[in-house]
């Protein structure tokens, strides 16, 4: 367990988003090596196949991280204030919480699949296999919701590292049985689904075990849950709902401009489905810094070191900006070459419409990295209903360039749907945030009249 409310915001941020990065970076490689082993083994409709559900998956198991991810900002804020009764008591209301999320979840993602795949146009050579990999990971919600909360609740104490190494392990164990189920049983993309839910398993017991032998704050009884109440549950919930929806809401423009993908054929699918891949490793440490940012907030919100947020917020700012220019120029130049390791040298078209998605969405790379600052930001000050609103705003503009710019640009138009989203949700997360400003500095200002009241 580490407190981000003494020393400096820089270091401290920086030694919280580097494990997050390389264990995002790890995570990555669920869905990379899925792509990569895929495309190579099984063929360009097997990975476009695969690479449609992506959308639908972030639609679901977005809802998911989301709803984990704001259960543990209440943990972090009572952590930051040293009240660890309540820490124990947010982790059991959490457990409860996200054991029903679970149920729904299953229900519904497995039910409705083939009528959610037909409505996104998806081109019959593949909606089989599209099909057959999101039944299966979907059927395994429950294993993405358990490893989410766990990792998410070690990191609100502090604690980012232990997390990635268990990722890293996952990742492994991941990649070993996607080459065993696909290449040496056969089992085609089912063995992607089965291997990414085996691993993500795997992980999930690391967690539990960590957590019963290193951390006694988290080894909660069954007088934990007894002690929950209704109240304690719907403050959970005014935190965590908005961010699930929020996350459910940007995924659904995904799935829009998924539609408009499939109606221009396989090879814009599969195009999408490479370059996007390369375009979530690129991005990560903008999220890292992200994700830092909440748990560093919300520590410091709950200490009520409300300036020390204004200071991190600058540093965050700083580092995240700076490396978006390196990476979008990174992306542009040498992304294309890198989309070869998914589908090879023989598809040209499919390469150049990769170039295409570099370029449009590389250049905008700034903007994104002050939207993932101000978003977790905002979470972490318990704002969970201005990042859904911000959602919102990305829903409306990706809407647009799937029913407007797609069918009067081709691939260029639907590949400018994350840029104007960004933008989109930028202009409200902005003006929250210079409203948080202000906030924060006058309680601030209270703070600093009341001790020297105190010491005087």
């Amino acid at each position: 367990m580490k407190e981000l409310t003494k020393g400096s915001p820089l270091k401290l941020i920086l030694t919280f988003a580097v494990p997050l990065l390389i264990g995002n970076l790890f995570q990555q490689l669920y869905s990379l090596s899925d792509t990569i082993i895929v495309g190579q083994t099984l063929g360009v409709n097997a990975l476009a196949a695969v690479g449609s559900t992506g959308s639908i998956q972030f639609l679901i198991i977005g809802f998911a991280q989301g709803m984990t991810a704001g259960l543990s900002i209440m943990t972090a804020q009572f952590f930051g204030a040293h009240d660890y009764r309540k820490v124990k008591e947010s982790f059991a209301t959490s457990i409860v919480i996200s054991l029903l999320v679970t149920l729904v979840l299953t229900f519904l993602s497995v039910y409705f699949i083939h009528d959610i795949l037909m409505l996104m146009n998806t081109p019959a050579e593949i909606e089989k296999n599209a099909q057959t990999f999101s039944t299966i990971i979907f059927g395994g919600i429950g294993i993405q919701m358990a490893y989410n909360l766990l990792a998410n609740i070690i990191r609100s104490l502090g604690d980012s590292r232990t997390p990635l190494y268990f990722l890293i392990i996952a990742a492994i164990v991941n990649i070993l049985l996607e080459l065993l189920f696909i290449i040496v049983f056969k089992w085609g993309v089912a063995g992607a689904g089965y291997a990414t839910l085996l691993a993500q398993l795997f992980s999930v017991v690391l967690c539990v075990i960590y957590i019963m032998k290193k951390i006694p704050l988290l080894q909660i009884h069954f007088s934990d849950f007894k002690k929950i109440t209704m109240k304690f549950i719907g403050n959970h919930l005014n935190v965590g709902i908005p961010m699930a929806f929020q996350s459910s809401i940007i995924a659904i423009g995904s799935i829009m401009i998924q539609s408009a993908l499939n109606s221009l054929g396989t090879n814009a699918v599969a195009a999408t489905t490479a370059s996007s891949k390369i375009d979530q490793i690129a991005t990560l440490p903008m999220m890292s810094f992200g994700v830092a940012m909440a748990t560093y907030t919300a520590q410091n919100y709950g200490a009520a070191e409300y300036g020390r947020i204004l200071k991190g917020v600058k540093s965050a700012l700083l580092m995240s900006v700076s490396f978006s220019i390196a990476a979008g120029l990174l992306m542009i130049f040498f992304g294309q070459p890198m989309v070869m390791v998914f589908v090879g040298h023989v598809n040209k078209e499919v390469l150049s419409l990769s170039q295409i998605y570099f370029n449009v969405n590389a250049s905008f790379y700034p903007l994104l990295a002050i939207l993932f600052i101000f978003r977790n930001t905002l979470q972490g000050l318990g704002k969970s209903i201005v990042p859904t609103v911000a959602g919102l705003a990305e829903l409306a503009m990706r809407i647009g360039a799937a029913l407007f710019l797609a069918t009067t640009f081709g691939y260029a138009g639907a590949c400018f749907a994350s840029p104007l989203a960004w933008i989109g949700s930028c202009l409200v997360l902005i003006t929250s945030y210079v409203k948080s400003v202000k906030m924060l500095k006058r309680r601030q200002q209270e703070k600093d009249a009341s001790e020297l009241a105190t010491n005087s």
